[in-house]
């Protein structure tokens, strides 16, 4: 069961939790921004927001994906889309950009600028952190 911030129409978790209460567009973190970094985002879009309880929402800077505690941070730059999942386990190598222990956890980064970088590694990374969370 979900609660719907009257002021932002945010959809969140519990009532009254603790959020940056702004309405933003999901266009209007992508104005100016390639047009191919719609298509990364909407392929991740696409496959993350059909998994059970899923709530998708908006901060100024970011698309926030939560399933009990948030799992997922979509935050487009000017070139790239940068990518914040969780893991038990430090992430290493090709494409994690970074990977850093944070309240018992690790937030991982990559960064993607086509569809082709959206890969099953990368749904995988993002499936771990939905069902750690």
């Amino acid at each position: 069961m979900t609660w719907v911030c009257p002021k932002c129409e945010r959809e969140l978790v519990k009532e009254n939790q603790t959020h940056y209460c702004a309405r933003v567009s999901i266009d209007s973190l992508f104005k100016g921004k390639p047009a191919e970094l719609v298509l990364v985002f909407d392929k991740l879009l696409a496959v993350v927001a059909d998994w059970n309880d899923v709530i998708v929402s908006t901060t100024p800077h970011c698309i926030v994906f939560v399933h009990r505690k948030t799992f997922l941070v979509i935050r487009p730059m000017q070139k790239v889309l940068d990518v914040k999942f969780y893991s038990q386990a430090a992430q290493t190598g090709y494409p994690i950009i970074n990977s850093v222990l944070y309240s018992g956890k690790y937030a991982n980064n990559v960064r993607l600028k086509s569809v082709d970088e959206v890969t099953q590694q990368v749904f995988g990374w993002i499936y771990q952190s939905y069902k750690l969370l």
